[in-house]
C-alpha cells in the first residue's frame, strides 16, 4: 500500500509540474499538488506507525 501511494504522489507531482508550466489547469493543479502532498504524508505516517517492515 506503501508503494502505491508513492506512486499516486509522484504521478500528481508530474501532472502539478506540467500544469505550472503549460497554465492551462488553473486551480485544479494547486487541488493536485495537495493531494500529492497528503498522499505522501500518509505514507510517512503510515511507516513511521506500523513497528515493522514487510517487503
Amino acid at each position: 500500500m506503501r508503494s502505491l501511494l508513492y506512486i499516486i504522489a509522484v504521478i500528481l507531482i508530474i501532472g502539478w509540474a506540467i500544469g505550472v508550466f503549460a497554465y492551462s489547469a488553473g486551480g485544479l493543479i494547486y487541488a493536485l499538488l495537495v493531494l500529492a502532498v497528503i498522499a505522501f504524508l500518509l505514507g510517512v505516517i503510515r511507516r513511521g506507525t506500523t513497528g515493522i517492515d514487510t517487503y
